[in-house]
């Protein structure tokens, strides 16, 4: 086996999503590579962060070609993070896609109010305070 046939991860993402952006822009420059890890994390997204996320393998040849077709996309990983849920301490999955591409509904005054009216006339009312961004769904 050469130096040069040896596959290495190239990045690793906590959002599967964002992984095969990669991949699928990578491919388009000609460059041979795979996901990995994506079904572990797609059996249980808490294994997320101690499998290290989901991780885009390339031949170690590539490596710099790679870094210069992304260069010209931008920073993905600005996007590529976790929101913890304070009451029980820990990270937001959508239930829908299992993406952590999620962030916290932000209240409006005025619809606050109308929420703890109608949280009081009807108290098995739920808030949605989730929004994934990559399936578009809200959740609690």
């Amino acid at each position: 086996m050469k130096t040069d046939d040896k596959i290495v991860t190239f990045e690793s993402y906590y959002d599967p999503v964002l992984a095969h952006i990669v991949r699928t822009r990578l491919e388009a420059n000609g460059i041979s590579c795979f996901i990995a890890d994506e079904n572990i994390i797609g059996a249980n997204p808490l294994y997320n962060q101690a499998v290290g996320g989901v991780k885009v393998k390339v031949f170690e040849k590539d490596i710099e070609r790679c870094r210069e077709i992304l260069a010209t996309e931008g920073d993905l990983h600005e996007s590529d993070h976790f929101e913890i849920d304070n009451e029980n301490n820990t990270y937001v999955v959508c239930p829908f896609c299992a993406s952590t591409n999620v962030g916290n509904i932000a209240e409006d005054k005025d619809v606050g109010l109308l929420n703890s009216i109608a949280n009081l006339v009807n108290p098995f009312h739920t808030q949605k305070n989730w929004h994934c961004y990559n399936c578009q769904h809200d959740f609690e």
